[in-house]
């Protein structure tokens, strides 16, 4: 009877690799290959999101830039267009004093069309006196000031010295502090001069 030969596993030398662990172990030259490339794509894409950032920031300041723009234009537009409605309703309200002066001259005090008329002259201004309006001083006496005052007489007056607004031809308005029209006055030049020697 012949022995059956059963074969014994062989254990590896102990210098031969095993092969299994040397597909365990990661390959030296292939992280030397895939590092430089890895910091590469890094600093690309760490140029393209600082690249990106810098486009936010100029964007964000040309949006916000232009949103003052448009704030600020819109407001010189709505006080340009202010001051044309007030201005051209200036000679309305000029003619509505003219005609309640007129009818006080005649002796009309009493009379149903004066009172509606200065009804009228009274809304008016207090209209436009809340869209800013305000009446530049310039009654007798008050000092002449060229930047709100027109000259359009100079008169000798022993009543009031030299400078001093004798009397207001054209009320004068400004509108929010901006000069709409300055009031028209004569203007005392002062007491007349005694050349006798």
């Amino acid at each position: 009877m012949k022995k059956s030969h059963q074969s014994k596993p062989v254990a590896p030398a102990e210098n031969e690799p095993d092969p299994s662990a040397a597909e365990a172990a990661p390959d030296p030259t292939a992280a030397e290959t895939v590092a430089p490339s890895t910091d590469t794509e890094l600093a690309a894409a760490r140029a393209e999101a600082a690249e990106n950032y810098e486009k936010y920031l100029r964007t964000s300041a040309d949006l916000d830039n232009y949103r003052k723009r448009a704030a600020r234009e819109k407001d010189e537009l709505a006080r340009y267009t202010r001051e044309e409605i007030v201005a051209a309703l200036l000679p309305v309200l000029d003619n509505l004093e003219r005609a309640i002066q007129a009818a006080r001259d005649h002796g009309d005090e009493q009379s149903s069309l004066l009172e509606g008329v200065a009804h009228t002259h009274k809304q008016l201004k207090r209209t436009l006196e809340e869209c800013g309006l305000v009446e530049v001083p310039s009654e007798t006496g008050h000092p002449f000031d060229p930047e709100h005052h027109e000259a359009v007489g100079h008169v000798e007056s022993e009543q009031h010295s030299e400078g001093v607004i004798i009397n207001q031809v054209q009320r004068g308005y400004t509108l929010s502090s901006r000069l709409l029209r300055p009031a028209r006055v004569v203007v005392s030049k002062g007491p007349l001069e005694n050349n006798d020697s």
